[in-house]
């Protein structure tokens, strides 16, 4: 079994930063792309970026530019820092990542959710 847990979330004005952060436990050999996805009420849930394990990053045109995704494979953990934040980035952020396990072979978990509100 594997978990990620997310933490770094809060209250934020315009144009403020937050980063993020997500670290992995339990019982795995391999974690392989790490990535972060975040959810508005009404809305779907949608990638905000990932990155590969060779650190290989992929980003939503909607914060290209603002956020950066990185990651400390020695830690098991990924950061998102969100710099000149706006209202619409409100939003619960989720972690999410692909694992190679030694029971149940590849498999995927996402995280709680921390929960991110841009507002003056």
């Amino acid at each position: 079994q594997v978990q990620l847990v997310e933490s770094g979330g809060g209250l934020v004005q315009p144009g403020g930063s937050l980063r993020l952060s997500c670290a992995a436990s339990g019982r795995f050999s391999t974690i392989f792309a790490m990535g972060w996805y975040r959810q508005a009420p009404g809305n779907l849930r949608e990638l905000v970026g990932d990155i590969t394990r060779g650190g290989i990053t992929n980003y939503a045109d909607s914060v290209k530019g603002r956020f950066t995704i990185s990651r400390d494979n020695a830690k098991n953990s990924v950061y998102l820092q969100m710099n000149s934040l706006k209202p619409e980035d409100t939003a619960v952020y989720f972690c999410n990542a692909d694992f190679n396990t030694p029971l149940i072979g590849y498999t995927e978990a996402w995280g709680q959710g921390t929960q991110v509100t841009v507002s003056s």
